[in-house]
C-alpha cells in the first residue's frame, strides 16, 4: 500500500466524487485515501502482459479486460481499490450510483512489488474474497517466474502455483502460459 495522500480523511461519497477530479489514483480505506505510486517497467510490463494474455484467451466468451485505471468495489462505502487488470464477464455491473466503479470483477490480477506485496496478500486479498463475481485472483511475481493462483471453489479458495513451464487454468478453463508471460520480462529493471 501506499502512503497516505498527506491526512486526506473523507466519506466514501466525498471520496468518490474527490477522486474523478484527480490526475493521480488514490485508493480508499475506511475513511483514508492513500496515493497509488507508480510501478517498475517489468511491473507495467507485466501487467500489461496479462491483460493482453487474458484478453486473447477470452475473445468471444463475453468479458471485457480492463486496465490498472477501472477502480474497484472491493467493500461498498468502505474500500475503494485498484488492481492492475481486472476481468469483468456477463453483465458487468457498477456500484449504484457510479459509473465508474466496477462491482462484478471476476478475475483480478495484482503485480506483486516490494512496496505491495504484503498489502496484496493481506488486506486487499481480504477484501477481494468477499466479492462473490470473484473466481479467480492470481498474482504475479516480479523477480521470479511465479504465479500464484487463488481459485474459488464451493468449499473455499484453491491455491497453486505455477512457474516455468506452468499453465494456469482459470475457473472458466481458460489456460494461461506461465511463460509466455513472462517472455520478454526480465530484459527491464524491476523495483
Amino acid at each position: 500500500m501506499a502512503e497516505p495522500a498527506a491526512p486526506l480523511r473523507m466519506t466514501a461519497a466525498e471520496y468518490l466524487a474527490w477522486e474523478s477530479e484527480q490526475d493521480e489514483k488514490h485508493e480508499f480505506h475506511a475513511g483514508e485515501v492513500f496515493a497509488m505510486a507508480g510501478g517498475s517497467p517489468r511491473h507495467n510490463f507485466l501487467s500489461l502482459r496479462m491483460g493482453a494474455r487474458l484478453d486473447a484467451a477470452l475473445h468471444g466468451r463475453g468479458c471485457h479486460v480492463l486496465s490498472s485505471d477501472q477502480r474497484i468495489a472491493a467493500r461498498r462505502g468502505e474500500r475503494y481499490v485498484y488492481a492492475d487488470c481486472v476481468v469483468a464477464c456477463g453483465a458487468v455491473r457498477m456500484e449504484p450510483g457510479t459509473s465508474d466503479v466496477l462491482a462484478s470483477p471476476c478475475i483480478i490480477v495484482e503485480v506483486i512489488s516490494k512496496r505491495t506485496e504484503l498489502y496484496d496478500r493481506g488486506e486487499k486479498w481480504a477484501s477481494y474474497q468477499r466479492l462473490p463475481s470473484l473466481t479467480d485472483y492470481l498474482l504475479v511475481a516480479q523477480r521470479t517466474v511465479r504465479v500464484e493462483h487463488f481459485q474459488r471453489e464451493a468449499a473455499g479458495w484453491r491455491y497453486s502455483e505455477h512457474e516455468k513451464a506452468g499453465t494456469v487454468i482459470l475457473a472458466n478453463g481458460v489456460a494461461l502460459e506461465v511463460d509466455a508471460i513472462y517472455d520478454g520480462a526480465f530484459e527491464l529493471p524491476s523495483d
